[in-house]
């Protein structure tokens, strides 16, 4: 009974009319068209999306892009730092991997952020087997936390802007539990 008022009181037929089934079926054409391509990278030869992340020194998510496997962690790390748009202007100093030397990632960095000075922390030579690497420790540990969440463990996302979301909410997740629990 409800219902027929409500459908009354918004100037429409009570009863209504059977629902049509075709726009179901081409949005289901549609549907394979709005998947993010996945991209292929051929240094771990896997096909999938990357995510480059910046975190603080406590391990909490700054921001982050996600984009298919065939960019290079150079072009991706520059996307990052590109869309930052002054959000922090406190980031003086960037520690990042060998992926990231160069002059191309350099002269872009000094143009888009030229206050970040850039720091490439490398393994030495002499290092064998396992060996933690300072400050590069820090993000890998992060990414481990965000990987806890089922959404981020495997690649489930069709679309890049769903996966970045999915990040930003584990990240959302991992902040709370820090604020709700000091030690």
């Amino acid at each position: 009974m409800r219902v027929l008022k409500c459908r009354e009181q918004e100037v429409r037929d009570a009863a209504p009319r059977p629902p049509s089934r075709q726009p179901e079926r081409e949005e289901r054409r549609k549907r394979g068209a709005r998947i993010d391509p996945p991209g292929y990278d051929a240094g771990k030869k896997i096909k999938g999306k990357k995510r480059h992340v910046l975190v603080d020194t406590l391990g909490l998510l700054l921001h982050a892009v996600v984009h298919p496997a065939d960019v290079q962690d150079r072009d991706g790390g520059i996307l990052l730092l590109s869309t930052l748009f002054g959000i922090y202007p406190f980031l003086e100093k960037l520690f990042a991997d060998s992926a990231y030397s160069g002059r191309i990632f350099d002269g872009t960095l000094s143009r888009v952020l030229p206050q970040l000075k850039t720091e490439i922390v490398k393994r030495s030579d002499q290092a064998k087997g396992f060996v933690v690497l300072p400050k590069r420790w820090i993000v890998e540990r992060s990414i481990a936390w965000l990987n806890r969440c089922r959404r981020l463990a495997k690649d489930w996302e069709n679309l890049n802007r769903n996966a970045l979301a999915f990040l930003r909410l584990a990240s959302i997740r991992l902040m709370l539990r820090k604020l709700c629990n000091p030690l």
